[in-house]
């Protein structure tokens, strides 16, 4: 994929870029920002530009790319690109914005490491900036055809449950009576709200179950500040929308979604708000008849803070062949486990496939301990919400 010639340089220069990424970055944003402060206003997450976790992404996904590249010369990263993808799809990125986005990052390269970046350094990077560029284009490309193009649609709120004292589920249908596009259980939309300062921020939020034809239904848990800003958009939602409230919804993206026919056993484990599209994925197995072993592992703080939980047990419980692993940080009750995960007494069925939700300490605990059980990396399928930082910790 990258030139022979290109590929010498960026092996030569990786370690200086890559050490220099978190800056260049920081430059970069900047840079966009100024010039192009719509973007901030209406498109990339405010709190998580305050909090510095998409220039951690930002620098985790282009080191990870450039080092594909070297590493696996014949072959593309498509399980990272078709992550980032869906994302951009759902927010309605376009091929145009990359073409700001290389203006400048590359002027922040410039600006970070000055004379370092010769002639020559500056082409090979550019080669790997649109490599991925490209993919990621072509990917968002076929994506917004097979949904009929991006466009935001008008949704009325018919119903919001509280779940706990963070959570609550809102259900909504088309405002214009229009029919409801089917979703795989374990994607997600964009939410886009009006925020009192004029913004027009944009969430993606897991869609936690199908609530009945021609509805949507997510769960949201309110971000309260610890050590970073409130969310924004889940303090609006849970504040300010009520029964009879409209939201701009996207059609649903994500590519965490149930692979493998009837027969293949399963492992879904979450651990707080990461119920939500495991929810999802429980209901459609119910509904499909799956009977092949499926093994529900959920870690939470407490029962009470435990999103979702009566739907997550029912969904479990249709199922024919499945085994239930909670644990519980405090008032852990009689059947549950007190604590943290631990699969060492977790019997997995050979060919186990795992999809893993929830914040990344626990989904690096748990891929950890799926390995030493003898699961195949290939079989470990993850979802991150918001930035993945995942990539950044070259995990």
């Amino acid at each position: 994929m990258l030139s022979e010639q290109s590929a010498a340089t960026v092996r030569a220069t990786l370690p200086a870029v890559g050490a220099a990424l978190g800056t260049i970055t920081e430059r970069f944003y900047a840079g966009l920002f100024a010039a192009h402060p719509e973007l901030l206003r209406d498109l990339f997450n405010r709190g998580n530009q305050a909090s510095g976790t998409q220039r951690q992404a930002l620098a985790g996904s282009v080191a990870a790319f450039a080092t594909h590249l070297l590493e696996h010369p014949e072959q593309r990263p498509d399980a990272m690109l078709r992550r980032i993808a869906h994302k951009h799809a759902t927010l309605g990125v376009t091929p145009e914005q990359y073409g700001i986005v290389h203006e400048h990052l590359f002027a922040a390269i410039a600006e970070v490491l000055g004379d370092a970046v010769t002639p020559g350094v500056a082409a090979a990077w550019d080669e790997v900036y649109w490599l991925m560029a490209n993919a990621l284009i072509a990917v968002e490309q076929r994506l917004r055809e097979e949904r009929g193009g991006h466009t935001w649609r008008s949704w009325e709120v018919v119903e919001r449950v509280a779940e706990t004292d963070d959570v609550a589920t809102f259900r909504l249908r088309p405002a214009d009576g229009g029919a409801v596009r089917d979703f795989l259980a374990g994607q997600y939309v964009s939410v886009r709200v009006a925020l009192a300062d004029g913004a027009r921020q944009i969430r993606q939020y897991s869609l936690s179950g199908a609530p009945g034809p021609g509805l949507r239904q997510i769960s949201v848990k309110r971000v309260r500040a610890s050590g970073a800003p409130d969310g924004e958009v889940s303090n609006h939602l849970h504040a300010r929308v009520r029964v009879g409230d409209v939201l701009e919804l996207s059609e649903p993206y994500g590519d965490l979604v149930l692979s493998g026919g009837p027969g293949t056993p399963l492992l879904l484990a979450s651990a707080g708000i990461g119920v939500t599209p495991v929810a999802a994925m429980l209901a459609h197995l119910a509904d499909a008849g799956h009977r092949a072993p499926v093994t529900v592992v959920h870690a939470d703080r407490s029962p009470a803070t435990h999103a979702l939980r009566t739907d997550h047990l029912a969904y479990a419980a249709k199922l024919p062949d499945v085994a239930v692993h909670l644990w519980y940080e405090q008032d852990a009750p009689s059947g549950t486990h007190a604590g943290l995960v631990d699969l060492t007494d977790v019997a997995l069925a050979p060919g186990t496939r795992a999809y893993l939700c929830g914040p990344l300490p626990f989904m690096r605990a748990v891929r950890t301990q799926l390995l030493a059980k003898g699961i195949a990396p290939a079989d470990v399928h993850y979802e991150v919400f918001g930035p993945d930082l995942w990539l950044a910790g070259q995990v």
